[in-house]
């Protein structure tokens, strides 16, 4: 069963016992384009092609979140919408960064290959440039991480077996 039934998917990897479980790495293409995992889109029962919230990752691993507006229904975080309306109903431009709490929050489209594509001023804002190694980590029942610093990297990069997705 997938994560928001059970809070466990068995076929990732954990970097250490009673770690996070990783999906692998994301390659930040030279137009911002970022591979989901079908894997992930799986777990978190993300359609494609769809439009997708990017959630500022925490200050510790940078990056950011690929969450829907469904999942963060009766949650918390649902306030980021209810009180950005525009994010809320996609009616920014795509990629436009809006401030919540200071952190940075966007729209982008997840498309038809399991990809979304992040304009590089806006990659930016998250602590992401062209290049980047991304982490796809079961962040929470909320969301996929895309981690770009902090521990989690250090010990990811000592897993020369972690899928690069391309």
């Amino acid at each position: 069963m997938g994560i928001l039934g059970s809070g466990e998917c068995n076929s990732m990897p954990r970097l250490v016992k009673g770690g996070k479980q990783v999906y692998g790495w994301s390659k930040v293409g030279k137009d911002g384009k970022i591979v989901v995992p079908t894997e992930a889109l799986a777990e978190y029962n993300i359609p494609m092609p769809c439009k997708v919230i990017l959630l500022s990752g925490s200050s510790r691993s940078g990056g950011f979140a690929v969450t829907t507006v469904s999942l963060l229904k009766n949650s918390a975080l649902f306030r980021i919408l209810s009180d950005n309306p525009k994010l809320a109903d996609f009616q920014l431009v795509e990629g436009e960064i809006v401030l919540v709490a200071g952190k940075p929050c966007c729209w982008v489209t997840l498309d038809t290959d399991g990809c979304i594509v992040v304009p590089l001023e806006s990659l930016k804002k998250y602590g992401v440039k062209t290049g980047d190694l991304l982490l796809s980590v079961i962040g929470s029942r909320l969301g996929l991480g895309f981690c770009v610093k902090g521990p989690l990297i250090d010990e990811a990069k000592r897993h020369p077996t972690l899928i690069l997705f391309k």
